[in-house]
């Protein structure tokens, strides 16, 4: 199995659920509240750490209670939390979570805090790290000088970078350029080419925008149509597995982690994109991010169900 790194955030998530989002200055009376781990990044690492990767995270956190969630709930999985680094100034970031109990729909607020200061001193500390590993899987949720200094480093020693744009924001071309796989969902897709991602034949337009970047593979998550994969003159749509979700909150994260683990242990990416997929259905029939992510054996039972 090779190594991995997850480079990204932590934040405190904070969710309630109610029997309906609210409208601009309605108050909605919610029914259930909790607060746990959370951020792409974080989320990324656990899903692909239960999945049985070998991942490490790379994060930053103030030095506050919440700052403590993470390092409780790293010590709990039993995860690596060597790479863990905290700002004495800057507080944890948040994301305040709405959950709509009829949908499941979500709406999120996030605050990153203290994973929007990554230094690049710190970054450069984090060279051996990226060195050893085959990918590295980064987001948009810390700041972006981090992300384009730390891809630098990962082009340097041949990591292959995986970069989930999430949530959405302008990146440069010359950033995609030492990309070798972009994940977006339909919306970020669409935010970043202009193409409305529908089907097939638009989510190969979209592929080759991402291509004339000189991104090397193309995945697009499609929400309950499954997610588009593109590499090496194969496309097509692998549908999704149709489960009860309950809240599709962490979906997206649990589809790149997993995604993260099935390619570092040698996974085609076909493989590896059904591994994702299965991640995900069994994460969005649980509340919550982190503690939705499944352990490796219920994904490899679930899969043999279908």
């Amino acid at each position: 199995m090779g190594k991995a790194v997850v480079f990204g955030s932590f934040v405190v998530d904070l969710m309630a659920r109610s029997p309906h989002l609210p409208e601009p200055g309605e108050t909605v009376k919610g029914s259930v509240f909790k607060m746990g781990a959370g951020g792409k990044g974080f989320n990324q690492c656990v899903a692909a750490h239960k999945a049985g990767a070998d991942v490490t995270m790379v994060t930053k956190t103030g030095r506050d209670s919440f700052g403590e969630v993470a390092l409780k709930t790293m010590e709990e999985l039993k995860m690596d939390r060597g790479y863990m680094l905290v700002d004495e100034n800057t507080e944890t970031g948040t994301a305040l979570i709405l959950v709509d109990e009829g949908t499941s729909q979500n709406e999120i607020v996030i605050v990153p805090g203290a994973c929007h200061t990554i230094t690049e001193e710190e970054v450069r500390g984090i060279e051996p790290l990226i060195r050893e590993a085959d990918y590295i899987l980064m987001q948009l949720e810390v700041n972006q000088e981090a992300n384009e200094l730390a891809a630098e480093l990962a082009v340097k020693h041949g990591t292959k970078i995986i970069l989930n744009t999430a949530p959405y924001g302008p990146v440069s071309d010359h950033f995609l350029s030492k990309v070798f796989m972009v994940t977006p969902n339909e919306v970020e897709a669409r935010e970043l080419t202009g193409i409305e991602v529908t089907d097939l034949e638009s989510a190969k337009r979209a592929a080759e925008y991402f291509y004339n970047k000189g991104v090397k593979q193309v995945v697009i998550t499609l929400g309950s149509k499954g997610v588009f994969v593109s590499a090496e003159g194969r496309e097509e749509i692998i549908p999704a597995f149709q489960v009860e979700a309950v809240d599709t909150t962490g979906a997206g994260d649990a589809f790149n982690g997993g995604l993260l683990a099935a390619l570092s242990e040698g996974k085609d990416l076909w493989e590896a994109a059904r591994f994702a997929s299965a991640l995900a259905a069994l994460s969005v029939q649980r509340l919550g991010t982190t503690p939705s992510m499944p352990e490796r054996q219920e994904i490899v039972d679930f899969l043999t169900k279908w």
